[in-house]
């Protein structure tokens, strides 16, 4: 079931992609990504950023520093911790969005648009159950820990330095 839902959402990546291209084409795919989950989870810290775009703490940090400097994301001292950094985005980033799925919206209102009413409801059905379940899962993904063991490291885990943390 796997491999013919990738197959079959090729299709739907594309009309995703073309749409990128269009309005969000200065941002990378992993920047446009960044900017969605900051957008869903208003004010996350960088290390649960990192830990739901599955990198290393330092790329997400370099990744929000390009964010900063093309002014999608605004970076704010935490309330209790100076030290706890928390992302939010700008009206700029907020603007980009919106533009982005408008296209995004308008280009497969054009597919649907050739599709039977039944199947239209059954894709909707069936995505909306998906994204459910995803978000679900995503909400449950542990945070990002040091490796702390002894010998080899496994080969996605860090040194002990929580600066170079991946997530599980």
């Amino acid at each position: 079931m796997a491999a013919e839902l990738d197959a079959a959402a090729g299709a739907l990546l594309s009309v995703w992609e073309a749409a990128r291209e269009g309005t969000a084409s200065r941002l990378s795919a992993a920047q446009l990504r960044a900017v969605m989950v900051v957008e869903r989870h208003d004010g996350i810290n960088l290390r649960r950023l990192a830990t739901l775009l599955d990198m290393l703490l330092s790329s997400a940090s370099r990744l929000c520093d390009r964010l900063v400097a093309a002014g999608m994301l605004e970076r704010e001292p935490g309330r209790l911790d100076r030290r706890e950094i928390s992302l939010h985005l700008t009206p700029e980033a907020r603007g980009l969005l919106s533009e982005l799925r408008r296209d995004r919206r308008r280009r497969l209102a054009e597919v649907l648009a050739g599709m039977s009413g039944e199947g239209r409801q059954a894709l909707l059905r069936g995505l909306r159950e998906f994204d459910r379940v995803a978000r679900d899962l995503e909400e449950l993904a542990p945070p990002a820990v040091p490796w702390q063991g002894t010998g080899t490291p496994p080969p996605d885990a860090s040194l002990g330095d929580p600066s170079a943390v991946r997530s599980a």
